[in-house]
């Protein structure tokens, strides 16, 4: 099933396995999804002398399905279906996690809390295997019941159980799900996931064990392009620096591909966040993922960032490099239909829409080229830009505008979002030039009007603009002494990679200089 240069491909990362690892699989007499689930493991058995497999023939179920046993111990991990395109490194992880080398097992701390967790807890996964989304959610969910024996999780290819995805109105991906309680939709790193299995099943943890403090001379919060660049640009110096992130990259690996990043003309958001990885880790940066910040406290000249699960870091310096997330459109039930009709990433949520009629909201680049992606998918696409003309740049715009199942509507308004409880229906739209207000019926909605700043945390010790960015001078500086801010979530004007980077260098070079002045 898996071609020869793949093969070859496996038994280079499958060459250094020192456990048993056993794929024990239960599959229907007659099922062709099954035979192929036979031949696709038989081909990764094939891979290395420390991995066997188990054919079960069995009369209903979910099959086809395959757990990992390590030493003949169940892992809690299961995939239901079978692991190809996107999810395919997720097999290869988790086998290398199960035998303990694994590059994405998280640090003591975040292991602690993922032991701490109230278990039994059930986990299941729906995704698409066309997802770039899907694979951070699965195999976070992998490590999590690796190493808390109480967890078991399934990821399950929604493609083969069109029933099952029907029944639990799922309508994106990756889906979640706690027993029979949806708890998460759409990207997902492991910080964002653990925190809200904590909130949903609580943890057994020391309430009078003391916060672990970690110091430095800058603490870089976020770990995007801004950040990445400010922590190299701080170790260059000879600083002692960390980054406090939720995850490298940041917004850059929800990004398919990036054509604009001068020196690198092609490249994609997930190979670009990993090579920021790459290069933070040639120097002596501390990287501390997967942390959600709390709270902070910025005005003395003690520095203290708190994160969730006890951590506090003190620094002389702080930059703020926190970035964006996708800008909502704060309407009425928006929220209620985020995952079930209403969507932010066309390219993990675009094919439940196959044959059916979408709108996207945004006239910029981001809405047409979704709106272009989702042409040779959907039957019809609708596009709203509120503005008088596109923000587009021409070559998307003609693109869009030669495609036959493309309306493209400007001065139109978004006021309403309906549904029938269960999923969107349709859109309310405005005319801005007549004030008509008209109902549109839509399968599904994406939306792209642009990024709002993730500076909420800050506003109680910091300035912020109108837009809620945090205002900055020519070098980086705020209105608060040693502290910098880099990137989107700054007033620096164009959201844009190369930026960002620039911006980020500004706001270490000048954390330096007052450091060296003695001003912080």
């Amino acid at each position: 099933m898996l071609d020869k240069e793949i093969l070859q491909q496996v038994k280079g990362v499958f060459t250094s396995l020192k456990t048993d690892i056993k794929f024990v699989a239960d599959v229907a007499e007659g099922d062709n999804n099954g035979e192929e689930l036979k031949s696709f493991l038989a081909d990764i058995v094939s891979c290395s002398d420390m991995l066997s497999m188990e054919i079960n023939i069995i009369n209903g179920g979910n099959t086809p399905a395959f757990g990992i046993l390590r030493n003949d111990e169940p892992t809690g991990i299961v995939f239901r279906g079978i692991p190809n395109g996107h999810e395919f490194t997720s097999l290869l992880l988790a086998v290398l996690n199960a035998d303990g080398q694994g590059k994405n097992i998280p640090d003591e701390a975040i292991c602690r809390r993922i032991a701490s967790l109230k278990t039994p807890a059930v986990l299941r996964t729906y995704v698409s295997l066309t997802c770039t989304n899907c694979p951070d959610v699965v195999q976070a969910l992998n490590v999590m019941a690796l190493i808390n024996p109480g967890i078991s999780h399934e990821m399950i290819d929604g493609a083969l159980f069109q029933d099952e995805v029907s029944s639990r109105n799922i309508q994106g991906v990756p889906a979640v799900f706690l027993g029979d309680e949806q708890i998460h939709i759409g990207r997902g790193d492991l910080g964002m996931l653990l925190q809200k299995l904590e909130d949903k099943v609580g943890s057994e943890t020391d309430t009078n064990a003391r916060p672990v403090e970690h110091k430095f001379d800058i603490v870089v919060a976020g770990g995007g392009p801004a950040g990445a660049s400010a922590a190299i640009y701080s170790a260059r110096k000879g600083l002692n620096v960390a980054i406090v992130a939720e995850r490298v990259g940041g917004q850059v690996n929800e990004t398919v591909g990036i054509d604009n990043l001068i020196s690198v003309p092609h490249t994609t958001g997930s190979r670009l966040s990993a090579d920021l990885l790459a290069h933070i880790e040639n120097y002596p940066i501390k990287v501390f993922a997967n942390r959600k910040i709390n709270s902070v406290s910025l005005k003395d000249k003690e520095k203290r960032i708190a994160v969730k699960g006890g951590e506090v870091f003190i620094s002389k310096a702080v930059i703020i490099a926190t970035g964006a997330e996708w800008r909502r459109l704060n309407l009425e039930n928006e929220d209620k239909y985020i995952g079930h009709g209403i969507h932010f990433c066309q390219h993990c949520d675009g094919p439940f829409y196959k044959g059916r009629d979408v709108a996207v909201i945004g006239g910029g680049n981001s809405g047409m080229e979704a709106a272009i992606d989702l042409a040779g998918i959907c039957s019809h696409v609708t596009v709203f830009e509120f503005a008088d003309t596109l923000r587009a740049d021409n070559v998307l715009i003609e693109k869009a505008r030669s495609m036959s199942n493309i309306d493209i509507h400007t001065n139109s308004q978004t006021t309403g979002v309906k549904g029938d409880g269960q999923r969107l229906t349709g859109l309310t739209v405005k005319n801005r030039v007549s004030n008509e207000e008209r109902d549109y019926a839509f399968d599904g909605v994406f939306v792209q009007i642009g990024l709002a700043p993730n500076s909420d945390l800050f506003a109680e010790e910091i300035e912020l603009s109108p837009r809620r960015e945090i205002p900055v001078d020519a070098s980086c500086r705020t209105s608060v002494n040693g502290v910098y801010a880099a990137g989107d979530v700054s007033t620096v004007p164009y959201k844009q990679i190369v930026v960002a980077m620039g911006e980020g260098a500004k706001a270490a070079l000048s954390a330096f200089e007052d450091i060296m002045r003695g001003v912080v």
